[in-house]
């Protein structure tokens, strides 16, 4: 039996958390080239919880017994998809062999086992979606199942006291369906590997300049003429829509980012007159540049657009992009200069920016979302509203970014120092996991307003065929540098660990790319 569990999102770090604690062998990686680190006394926990106390005291669940109930007192029960449907997906990871055999309670020698899932929050929240103030913490105080030896297809679980929560509420990681078309089964199984690593936001960079995926249906042309295919290289409105179902069933949240007014090449194939005619000398090039800031229709298509977006995509926040606006078409077109003096702007360019993104903000606003924005747009002296969320991307210096950043009183996410796309030979997983993200100068308050992180895998050199081994398990060292706290920084402990997260995952269908030589011990399946 669990002890109070405040939300339904708990749920899945306490499931995990009953995985995960399997005897090692089960996962065991074995290294035949180089010496083997020790074994960590958290077994193959991933990402470490908070609190916790593994007792050498062994249990076995049965896998043709054992249940995921609902306890007597919780506020959920079986109406409740979100958590029946938890029940299932964990049932099949902690047994993947006998309930593939079709093994049934008849076969058992044991005495049912079971664990009771006790939600406490007076609304277990079962039809919602996960938010920014999701309570995702859980307690176990001890693992206690009841059985009897002889059962079929044991898995033995050490008694383990748990209490765990966060450090960071937004643990995000960022996907690219831009650059490369990302098929939705692609999708889907990175937000399956997203959950058994703790992270709860999806950030969804679904168009930029090479292609326009999205489908819209306010205006459908955007992904007719802006796809790589206007049939097979689309996210019709029904996909959309079952990957924010299978993300909320995952306790993650979907931030769509429709970057402007730069990274919109893809969106003029669709929408006349939305980019700016560049010039050269006096007459247009025939070229375009960012989002057309000074017409007044311009205005009109992003209210229409983004009223829609946010009936799409039900999370409270919108990522609007800003970064890398390319001056040079602005100052070439002689319309855009004639503007720019009668607004007394002068040639800072930063003001016709700060102009269109303050317009954008104002036209957000009214449909109730709230916005996140990279780092240029402050950096460029745009004035913000005080509730904007500013993600910081930009080089090595990110310290003295979130510096300045949450000494204006900002709410920070940081990039800077996880771009999954930068890879290199060796084990670079670890600087990413070395990374502390309040390592900059700041009051206690400032600090505060980092609420966390995300990794990014842009989309130039990943598609389909490797983007799934590219980004796990690197990724999962960000996962945990999120989620545990901040003295979890022992990297040969995390070796020990994350050697058996990479091989469970790989025995549950995810091709992560191993962290050095070796082999997983399920590869020969105990022989």
């Amino acid at each position: 039996k669990t002890p109070p569990l405040s939300r339904q999102l708990s749920f899945t770090a306490l499931l995990l958390a009953v995985v995960v604690c399997r005897a090692t062998q089960d996962y065991g990686y074995k290294d035949v080239e180089e010496p083997t680190l020790g074994d960590s006394q958290y077994g193959s926990l991933w990402p470490l919880p908070q609190k916790v106390q593994m007792s050498t005291v062994a249990f076995k669940l049965s896998g043709v017994s054992f249940q995921i109930v609902d306890a007597k007192e919780s506020s959920s029960g079986a109406s409740c998809s979100l958590l029946q449907n938890a029940y299932r997906r964990y049932d099949e990871y902690i047994f993947p062999i006998s309930r593939m055999q079709g093994q049934n309670k008849k076969k058992a020698f044991a005495s049912v086992s079971e664990l009771q899932v006790w939600i406490t929050s007076a609304d277990s929240e079962c039809d919602n979606y996960p938010s920014v103030t999701s309570d995702e913490s859980c307690e176990c105080p001890g693992m206690m199942f009841v059985f009897l030896v002889g059962a079929l297809s044991q898995v033995p679980i050490n008694r383990t006291e748990i209490q765990d929560f966060p450090r960071f509420t937004h643990r995000g990681l960022l996907l690219d369906s831009s650059r490369h078309f990302l098929p939705i089964k692609v999708i889907l199984a990175n937000l399956e590997a997203m959950a058994w690593n703790k992270f709860n936001v999806f950030h969804w960079h679904i168009v930029d300049d090479p292609s326009f995926p999205y489908m819209s249906r306010t205006f459908p042309q955007l992904s007719q003429q802006g796809a790589y295919h206007p049939y097979t290289h689309v996210y019709t409105p029904s996909d959309v829509k079952m990957i924010i179902e299978f993300a909320r069933l995952r306790g993650i949240r979907v931030v769509s980012e429709f970057d402007t007014p730069g990274h919109t090449q893809s969106w003029g194939k669709g929408q006349k007159d939305l980019l700016t005619p560049c010039y050269s000398g006096a007459s247009p090039s025939g070229s375009f540049g960012p989002v057309n800031p000074i017409l007044n229709t311009t205005y009109d298509f992003m209210a229409m657009f983004f009223k829609e977006v946010s009936t799409v995509f039900p999370d409270a926040y919108i990522h609007l992009g800003g970064d890398e606006v390319d001056f040079s078409c602005w100052k070439s077109n002689p319309d855009i200069q004639k503007f720019m003096a009668q607004q007394g702007f002068g040639t800072d360019y930063s003001k016709l920016e700060s102009f269109y993104i303050q317009r954008l903000l104002d036209i957000v606003t009214t449909t109730n979302k709230g916005y996140m924005i990279w780092q240029e747009v402050i950096d460029n002296g745009v004035k913000l509203k005080s509730n904007t969320v500013v993600h910081v991307w930009m080089g090595n210096k990110f310290e003295e970014e979130l510096q300045k950043v949450t000494e204006a009183g900002f709410t920070t996410i940081l990039s800077a120092p996880w771009y999954l796309d930068y890879i290199s030979y060796g084990q670079d997983w670890q600087k990413y996991y070395k990374v502390e993200p309040l390592s900059f100068n700041g009051t206690d308050a400032q600090k505060k307003l980092v609420v966390g992180g995300e990794a990014c895998l842009w989309g130039e050199y990943v598609d389909a065929t490797n983007l799934t081994p590219r980004l796990w398990p690197r990724a999962s060292a960000v996962g945990e540098r999120l989620w545990s706290d901040k003295d979890v920084k022992d990297t040969n402990d995390a070796y020990s660990r994350l050697i058996q997260h990479r091989c469970r995952m790989v025995q549950r269908g995810i091709p992560a790319e191993p962290l050095f030589t070796g082999y997983c011990a399920h590869e020969y399946k105990g022989v």
